[in-house]
């Protein structure tokens, strides 16, 4: 009898494969199972955690008051002339704490800060979500060096399509042409592997987190 050698024992095998129908490993996924596991923590101190692994600067401040005064004092530390804010109803804030309240698009660039709000937080990425719609809303996420954004508990969502499914109520048909995802400060290790921070925006990012 003429001996099997391993080519022919693996051709078999294929063929035999080939022949027999099995059930797709795919067949019974369950598309709609959240891929991640919900943290334990709440989403704002998910939040907090993962915006501040991605070296973004979180403060938490109980209400407005306390958010306006650690804004002002942040502002007074870091000796900043003035700030940009495009936002109107932050700006009669700043404006009756004395702060300077920079709006000329031109000189806008030249502001120690800007201050903006956001669409939503997302706790699972740390990540803040933006849009166009947003005054100003492709100008000021850029520009400055620092970036301040204040964001309420109401915000807070646990994943991005809790953010986009959010933004579909609120906007619906309407949809901004631009959403995004801010994750840390603007970052870059292309050049010689050497990190680089601010390379195509801020190169810090603040988010203040008051409650509603």
């Amino acid at each position: 009898m003429k001996e099997i050698t391993s080519r022919e024992k693996i051709l078999n095998r294929i063929r035999n494969a080939s022949m027999t129908k099995s059930e797709p490993p795919s067949a019974n996924i369950d598309f709609d199972k959240p891929v991640y596991v919900n943290s334990t923590e709440s989403a704002d101190i998910t939040f907090a955690q993962e915006f501040s692994r991605l070296k973004g600067k979180f403060i938490y401040c109980e209400n407005e008051k306390e958010l306006s005064a650690n804004l002002s004092g942040l502002i007074t530390e870091r000796k900043w002339d003035s700030v940009s804010c495009p936002d109107p109803e932050f700006r009669k804030w700043f404006e009756a704490l004395g702060i300077t309240i920079e709006e000329s698009p031109d000189k806008s660039f030249n502001c120690g800060a800007v201050i903006t709000g956001c669409e939503y937080l997302i706790a699972r990425t740390g990540s803040i979500l933006i849009s166009s719609a947003q005054d100003k809303g492709r100008q000021h996420f850029i520009t400055p060096d620092t970036h301040i954004v204040v964001g309420y508990i109401s915000q807070v969502v646990n994943d991005i399509k809790d953010g986009l499914a959010r933004m579909k109520e609120r906007y619906g048909n309407d949809m901004p042409s631009m959403i995004s995802l801010v994750s840390g400060p603007s970052r870059t290790a292309d050049i010689e592997k050497t990190l680089v921070m601010g390379a195509h925006g801020p190169k810090e990012l603040f988010v203040f987190l008051t409650e509603d």
